[in-house]
């Protein structure tokens, strides 16, 4: 594909979006909700290179798919606009720059022995991506909810995750059948996406999607058959393999069960290391499944038998590449088919209702961040059926809060340069640490 057409008709040259793609990579900090909402203010507010039906509608997509959903909107929007390069360059542009940070600070903690302070410049970029993820909030849920019956959804989708803890597929296929039912009772299609972008070939990601079907698969198959099953890399390339396919729901659906595993089923880290890795991964670009790498590096320094750096170099890499590569197949495998039937009115209605849940579990995303960045590590408590937060009020990040809520005016009151805003606060973030 030589190039795809933005919404204001200018083209979109290949060179300018994986810079792009590239900016976003580095700036991605916030977990998933800001890093979508990283990619909606640039992709859909700032350049207009898509509109907010057809983002929406690849997020609805990416959401129902195992793996981290925002590395697949990446990827998926990068193969809109340039075909299966595209995809697969936006997709290790969102990666590499975490991961590359990941593994330094794995190497530093298996050196060492503890994990440095978080460095004040980014306490204060993970203040200020509140402001992001609320900004996006706002606007997604202004375009996507569009009648009282979407407000209603989004509304039992967030209680659904947030408070009673039901599993995330199952929020997204009830709300796909309700809108499936609703279709056929009323018949009424949501607008159809309104940007010009043409879907890139399907032959072309097909045939991509077989080829990291083999990448993927073919590695698998070379360790265990040559090292054994328990061989710690033949081992981490299973269970990371396990992993890519059942974990729906996101990075956050499947960070309670890696933590078990790896803690108390292999042995490859201690209780309290899983929450070492954790913050580490809240405070890197990228996906916060990064810290996946983070396991893999500390497993391969200590069972490897090679000397630590190198075995957690093997490890880390393991990790990543058995996570993200089948990223790829479900993308170029499936994107084809969804951009086809884009315009059949029982499956917009089933995804308009989806994208109504999705903005549920964007808000649950955010308070969780949230609550993560104002007050630290928190414990909850059952009520009936509903899981409510115990915070201290004596542990609120008062600069935390300052940071945020300064931010929010300069992007959503003021409307100034978000890497402006970035910057400012970061400044703030080194300052207070010095203070």
């Amino acid at each position: 594909m030589a190039g795809a057409i933005a919404l204001d008709g200018q083209k979109i040259e290949a060179r300018e979006a994986f810079q792009t793609f590239g900016k976003i990579g580095l700036l991605s900090f916030g977990g998933p909700a800001g890093q979508i909402a990283m990619m909606h203010r640039v992709l859909v507010d700032e350049k207009k290179w898509i509109s907010e039906e057809r983002f929406l509608h690849a997020l609805n997509f990416c959401m129902l798919l195992p793996g981290p959903e925002a590395m697949q909107l990446a990827t998926y929007l990068g193969w809109l606009f340039h075909g299966v390069k595209g995809g697969v360059i936006a997709g290790l542009l969102f990666i590499l720059p975490g991961a590359c940070v990941m593994l330094a600070l794995s190497a530093l903690y298996v050196s060492f022995g503890q994990v440095p302070l978080v460095e004040g410049l980014l306490f204060g970029l993970k203040a200020a991506v509140l402001a992001i993820v609320l900004e996006a909030l706002i606007k997604v849920s202004k375009r996507a909810l569009t009648d009282r019956s979407a407000y209603g959804i989004a509304v039992c989708a967030f209680i659904a995750i947030a408070l009673l803890k039901l599993p995330f597929p199952l929020v997204i296929l009830v709300a796909g059948i309700f809108g499936y039912l609703r279709y056929r009772i009323t018949h009424v299609v949501p607008l159809a996406p309104t940007d010009t972008l043409d879907e890139p070939a399907e032959r072309g990601a097909l045939q991509s999607a077989a080829v990291w079907l083999v990448l993927w698969l073919g590695p698998l198959a070379v360790l265990v058959l040559a090292l054994g099953h328990a061989n710690i890399f033949a081992a981490q390339a299973e269970f990371f393999s396990k992993m890519a396919v059942v974990t729906f729901g996101g990075a956050y659906a499947v960070l309670a069960y890696v933590a078990q595993q790896a803690v108390d089923y292999y042995g490859w880290l201690k209780p309290d290391e899983m929450l070492t890795g954790l913050g580490l991964a809240e405070t890197t670009p990228g996906s916060l499944i990064l810290v996946l790498a983070f396991v893999g590096f500390v497993g391969g320094s200590r069972l490897s038998g090679f000397d630590p750096i190198t075995g957690g170099l093997l490890g880390g890499l393991t990790a990543l590449w058995f996570t993200f590569a089948p990223c790829f197949l479900w993308i170029f495998a499936g994107a084809p088919f969804v951009e086809r039937l884009r315009h059949v009115g029982w499956l917009k209605a089933s995804l308009a209702a989806i994208t109504a849940a999705v903005v549920g579990v964007i808000a649950n995303l955010a308070v969780w961040f949230g609550l993560h960045v104002l007050f630290g590590a928190f414990q909850e408590t059952l009520f009936g059926p509903v899981h409510l937060p115990v915070l201290d009020l004596s542990a609120f990040d008062w600069a935390a809060a300052i940071i945020a809520v300064s931010a929010a005016i300069a992007l959503i009151g003021l409307r100034i340069n978000m890497l402006i805003v970035l910057g400012l606060a970061a400044i703030a973030g080194i300052l207070l640490g010095l203070i």
